[in-house]
C-alpha cells in the first residue's frame, strides 16, 4: 500500500502592503504585544514585576524541574538513535545526490564561531570556578568545595552544561527546520517543524501561536545573553579605566551598577541598530572572522602564560568522567523536599525544631558550618551529631535547589536560544546527511567548548589551588573573573592590551548576537524569508533594548541585588512553552523520517 504524500502546502498569510508588507501581521502584533506589555509592567511597577517573575519562576521550577532535566536527556539520546540508524542517518537534507553547500572547513569554522560567543566569554572562568566550589558531589558532602578532590566533579558539570546536551537542544530545532526546508522545500520557520503532526492546522492560528512562542523564547534568550555580555563589557571597561561611576562599590567586590549596565546596553544596542541601518550588517561575516582571530589570541595567551599542562590533563580526565556519567546526568532529576518529608527524616531530638532547621539544611549555596552558625535559640543547642543528621536530611532539598539554579537554568537558556542557533545551523547545512549534521553540530562545537573551559577555567582554578591568586578570582563577580584571572597571569602594557582586546571581542560578539537575533525574529515573522526590511530590524532592536533595560532595572527592585534576576526569571518562564514545542518536534520528525523511509 502506497504511503500518502506529506503535507507541504504551508501558507502563512502576509500583508500585501503597508508597514507589515511581506510579514505576518498576526505573529508581529502578538509578539510585540507580549514584549511591550512586559516592558510597561517592568517600567511602571518594577518591584511588582521582579517579585511576581521570581515567585512564578520558582513555582515553575518546583513543578517542571524534572521535566526540563528529562526532556533534555531525551533530546540527546533521540539524536543518538537517529544518527546511528542506517536508514535515517544517511538521509540527505536536500535533493538526492545534492552536494553540501559549504566545504567541511567552512562548515566547522562557522560552527566554531557559533560555539564561542558571549556565554563562553562570561562563563569560561566563572563556570569551572563556581562548580569547583559547589556541585552535587560537594552538596552531598562527598568532597569539600574548592579542594583538589572537587576538580573532577566541577568539570563534570561544566561539561554537562556546555557539552553534548546543550548542543543537542540546538540540533533538535536545527534538524527539524533543515529537514523540511531542504527535503520538502518548505519555509524555514518554526511552524514547519510540526506539519507532519498537525498538517493544515499550521496554516491558521495554531501555527501563529507556535511561531510566536519561538519569537518570545528567542528574544528572552538573546536578552539574557546580552545582559550577561553587557555586564562583562562594563567590568572590562572598569578594569581599563577605573571609572567607578559604572560600578556598584557597596559589596565585597565591585560589580556593574545599574547606571553602568544601562549605559553599556545603550552603546551596544546603538551600534547594533546602526549596523542594521547602514548596511554594515552585511559585514557580519567579517566581524565573525575578527571574533575568531581575537578568540584564538586570547586562547593562545592562556596557553603560553596559563596552566596549559594542568588544563590538558584536566580535559582528558574530565571528558572520560563526563562520558561515564552521561546517562546519570541525563536522567537524574531532583524534586523539592516538602516540610513533612524533611521533618519525618529528622532524628527524634530535632523534630520539634524542624521549621528552624529546614531553611539552612536545604540551602544549596550554604555549607554545614554555615548551617550550624546560622541557628539560634534551642536549635543551636542541639548536639553536633543531631545537627549532622538534620543537615543530611535536607540533602534532597539542597540537590533540587542546586539543580534548579544551575542545570535547569542552562537548559532553559539553551532552549530559549535554540530558534536562533537552530536556524543558523539549518542555514549552513544544506546537502549534509542527517548523521553528518548531528555528529558535526553536536560533537565538534562541544569539544571546542570543553577546550575553552578547561584552558581558561583550569588556569583560574590552578592559580587559586596553588595559592597564587589568594582568593582574588573566587571573590570577583562572575563577569569580572576573566579579567581578574588575566591580571594574575600577566601584567603591565601586555595586560592592558589583552584586556582592551577582550572588551573589543565582547563588544563584537554582542553586536553580532543582537543583529543575528533580530534577523531570526524577522525571519519567523516573514514566513521564512532571509532578507527582511531595515525598519523591522530597527523596531525589534528598540524592543530588545527596552526589554533588557527594564528587566535589569526591575532586577534591582526590592533590594534584589542581582540585576540579572528578573531577566533570568522571565527567560525560564518563556522557555517552558517552547520546550513543549520541541518535544512535539521530536515526535513530528520521527513520523516524517519513518514515512519518508516507507516512500523510498
Amino acid at each position: 500500500m502506497s504511503v500518502k504524500q506529506p503535507f507541504t502546502e504551508l501558507e502563512i498569510s502576509k500583508a500585501k502592503s503597508g508597514f507589515y508588507e511581506g510579514h505576518s501581521v498576526e505573529i508581529a502584533l502578538l509578539s510585540k504585544g507580549i514584549m511591550v506589555a512586559l516592558v510597561l509592567w517592568a517600567l511602571i511597577w518594577p518591584a511588582n514585576a521582579q517579585g511576581v517573575l521570581g515567585s512564578l519562576n520558582w513555582r515553575l521550577l518546583e513543578d517542571f524541574n524534572a521535566f526540563y532535566i528529562v526532556i533534555v536527556g531525551f533530546f540527546a539520546f533521540f539524536l543518538l538513535v537517529i544518527a546511528l540508524l542506517p536508514q535515517t542517518g544517511k538521509r540527505i537534507m536536500g535533493t538526492p545526490g545534492e552536494a553540501p553547500e559549504f566545504s567541511n572547513f567552512s562548515w566547522f569554522s562557522m560552527m566554531f564561531g557559533a560555539g564561542l560567543g558571549v556565554g563562553l566569554m562570561v562563563f569560561a572562568t566563572a563556570e569551572p570556578l563556581g562548580l569547583w566550589g559547589s556541585n552535587p558531589v560537594v552538596v552531598g558532602q562527598e568532597v569539600a568545595g574548592n579542594s583538589k578532590e572537587a576538580i573532577q566533579s566541577g568539570f563534570r558539570y561544566t561539561f554537562l552544561h556546555y557539552g553534548f546536551h546543550a548542543w543537542a537542544i540546538y540540533v533538535v530545532t536545527g534538524l527539524s527546520l533543515a529537514y523540511y526546508a531542504y527535503t520538502r522545500d518548505m519555509p524555514l520557520t518554526i511552524r514547519t517543524a510540526l506539519t507532519p503532526l498537525f498538517g493544515k492546522l499550521m496554516n491558521g492560528f495554531l501555527g501563529h501561536i507556535v511561531d510566536v512562542l519561538g519569537v518570545v523564547a528567542t528574544i528572552l534568550g538573546v536578552s539574557v545573553t546580552i545582559g550577561f555580555g553587557v555586564s562583562q563589557f562594563v567590568d572590562g571597561v572598569y578594569a581599563i579605566t577605573g571609572a567607578e561611576w559604572m560600578m556598584d562599590m557597596s559589596g565585597d567586590a565591585p560589580a556593574p551598577g545599574t547606571v553602568g549596565l544601562i549605559s553599556g546596553l545603550f552603546m551596544i544596542m546603538g551600534l547594533s541598530i546602526l549596523s542594521a541601518v547602514s548596511g554594515v550588517g552585511r559585514g557580519v561575516k567579517y566581524l565573525s572572522n575578527l571574533n575568531l582571530v581575537l578568540s584564538l589570541i586570547l586562547l593562545l595567551t592562556f596557553v603560553v602564560f596559563g596552566s596549559f599542562l594542568f588544563a590538558m590533563t584536566t580535559y582528558a580526565t574530565a571528558f572520560v568522567d563526563y562520558i561515564l556519567n552521561f546517562a546519570a546526568l541525563s536522567f537524574g532529576p531532583y524534586t523539592p523536599l516538602s516540610a513533612a518529608d524533611f521533618a519525618s527524616a529528622l532524628p527524634a531530638e530535632a523534630t520539634a525544631h524542624a521549621d528552624a532547621l529546614r531553611g539552612g539544611a536545604t540551602n544549596a549555596w550554604g555549607s554545614f558550618s554555615g548551617f550550624k552558625s546560622g541557628l539560634e535559640g534551642d536549635a543551636a543547642a542541639l548536639s553536633d551529631d543531631v545537627l549532622q543528621a538534620a543537615y543530611a536530611a535536607g540533602e534532597q532539598g539542597r540537590q533540587f535547589g542546586w539543580q534548579a539554579g544551575w542545570t535547569t537554568f542552562y537548559w532553559a537558556w539553551w532552549i530559549a536560544f535554540s530558534p536562533f542557533v537552530g536556524l543558523f545551523l539549518a542555514r549552513i547545512s544544506r546537502g549534509r546527511t542527517v548523521r553528518e549534521f548531528i555528529v558535526g553540530c553536536v560533537f565538534a562545537p562541544a569539544m571546542v567548548c570543553f577546550a575553552w573551559m578547561t584552558i581558561l577555567g583550569g588556569t583560574a582554578i590552578d592559580l587559586e589551588l596553588s595559592g597564587n591568586a589568594e582568593g582574588a578570582i573566587i571573590g570577583a563577580s562572575n563577569t569580572a573573573k576573566l579579567f581578574v584571572t588575566l591580571s594574575q597571569m600577566i601584567s603591565g602594557g601586555f595586560l592592558t592590551g589583552i584586556t582592551i582586546m577582550c572588551v573589543v571581542l565582547i563588544m563584537t560578539f554582542l553586536v553580532t548576537s543582537a543583529d543575528s537575533g533580530i534577523l531570526v525574529m524577522n525571519t519567523i515573522m516573514s514566513g521564512g524569508e532571509q532578507h527582511t526590511g531595515i525598519k523591522h530590524r530597527i523596531v525589534w532592536g528598540l524592543i530588545l533594548t527596552a526589554v533588557i533595560a527594564t528587566l535589569l532595572v526591575a532586577g534591582k527592585a526590592n533590594d534584589a541585588g542581582d540585576p540579572m534576576e528578573a531577566l533570568k526569571s522571565a527567560m525560564i518562564i518563556g522557555a517552558l512553552p517552547f520546550t513543549m514545542v520541541m518535544g512535539l518536534m521530536c515526535i513530528s520528525l520521527t513520523k516524517a523520517l519513518y514515512r519518508d523511509g516507507k516512500r523510498g
